[in-house]
C-alpha cells in the first residue's frame, strides 16, 4: 500500500516528509533515554539518536525517497531498515550497545514510527479522495 503521488513531488513535501522521519527518530531517542532514566538534554538526545539519524540520511539518498518520500513499499520500507541497519552498525562502531533486545525495540518502533506516518498519510489521501 503507497500513498498516491504525483511524479513531481514538490520540495516542500519532500522537506515535510524528511523533517517528518528525523522527528520521529528523535522522538524514539527520547522515548528510549527516558525510559532508562537518563537526563532528557538536547546533547544526550542528539547523543542517542545520531546514529539513527545518519542511518536515515543515508537511506534517503540509497532509496531516492526524495521520488516518493509518503511511499510506504517504495520509501517507507528502505528508510526503516536504513535507518535500523545503519544506525545499529554506528553504533557498533563507536562502543554503543547493540544488545539484542535493543535492536528488537529499535526495530519495532522504527518501523511503527515511519511506516505508521505514512500508512496515516495513505488513509487520509484515500479518504480525501472519497
Amino acid at each position: 500500500m503507497s500513498a498516491p503521488s504525483s511524479p513531481r513531488t514538490g520540495p516542500a513535501a519532500i522537506a515535510i516528509a524528511a523533517a517528518v522521519d528525523a522527528a520521529l527518530v528523535l522522538l524514539f531517542a527520547g522515548l528510549g533515554r527516558n525510559a532508562h532514566t537518563r537526563e532528557a538534554t538536547p546533547l544526550g538526545l542528539l547523543e542517542t539518536a545520531w546514529p539513527f539519524l545518519a542511518g536515515l540520511a543515508i537511506a534517503w539518498v540509497a532509496a531516492r525517497a526524495w521520488r516518493r518520500p509518503l511511499a510506504i513499499v517504495r520509501s517507507g520500507v528502505p528508510l526503516w531498515v536504513g535507518s535500523v541497519a545503519i544506525g545499529m552498525l554506528l553504533r557498533a562502531l563507536t562502543g554503543a550497545g547493540t544488545a539484542v533486545p535493543f535492536l528488537i525495540v529499535a526495530a519495532s518502533a522504527l518501523g511503527v514510527f515511519l511506516l505508521g506516518w505514512r500508512a496515516i498519510a495513505a488513509l487520509v489521501a484515500r479518504l480525501r479522495r472519497v
